[in-house]
């Protein structure tokens, strides 16, 4: 993965709403995320596979569900910048 590659995963706007919204909330299960976006467990379940092996979410296992949070503070600083960025332009 280079750094193109890297920025590639922010394109998507569903990866970007599922990234900010764990931003928000911290740590969420799958369950959870899916009803927040209002989309199925199915398709987050894979959003959160592309996230995971870009390396942009962690979890671990709670039980039999998976909780999900951003990898570090990294994530949490391009999302901010880039969200101040936008708002600038408008």
């Amino acid at each position: 993965m280079d750094v193109s590659d890297f920025f590639k995963v922010f394109g998507d706007p569903t990866r970007l709403r599922l990234l900010i919204l764990l931003d928000m909330n911290g740590e969420m299960g799958v369950g959870a995320i899916a009803d927040a976006l209002s989309m199925s467990q199915s398709a987050i379940s894979q959003q959160l596979k592309v996230l995971r092996s870009s390396r942009l979410v962690r979890f671990r296992k709670e039980g039999r569900s998976s909780i999900y949070r951003l990898s570090d503070d990294h994530i949490h600083r391009i999302l901010k910048l880039g969200i101040e960025h936008y708002e600038e332009l408008l």
